[in-house]
């Protein structure tokens, strides 16, 4: 099988830094938190602008990548499901989606609201919300 290499273009500045406590979902009361790039692609952030919208691509460093069935929420009540019918965080490529609000905009430096993701987690890429989202 292929391989593919993937290089952060940046990372989480969060106060969440235990995932255990971290909200699932980031509209589920998750801090603001900077998204803080590489300046080798500043170009790319020049037309972002603060109230717009994104999904921010991550890698979920802490997850388990041999994690194929999964509970729901962590909940022991709810039945085993196969992690691709979830969005658990362990899964063989744990690449996470979050839907955001940029708040403020500092240079490489995003404000972001609604993320759930830890503090130092590896920002993949930032694509626009289009329509109904995602």
């Amino acid at each position: 099988m292929a391989s593919y290499e993937l290089r952060p273009i940046g990372r989480v500045e969060s106060r969440l830094v235990d995932r255990a406590a971290a909200p699932k979902q980031g509209h589920e009361g998750s801090p603001d938190a900077w998204l803080v790039f590489e300046e080798a692609v500043a170009e790319g952030l020049r037309d972002l602008r603060p109230g717009g919208q994104v999904i921010v691509v991550t890698w979920l460093d802490r997850s388990d990548r041999s994690v194929l069935v999964t509970r729901p929420r962590d909940d022991p009540a709810q039945p085993l499901q196969g992690v691709f019918s979830t969005r658990s965080a362990d899964r063989p490529n744990p690449i996470g989606l979050h839907p955001v609000e940029i708040l403020r905009i500092d240079g490489l430096r995003l404000l972001v609201r609604h993320l759930e993701a830890l503090d130092g987690t590896p920002v993949l890429d930032l694509k626009p919300v289009l329509g109904g989202g995602i």
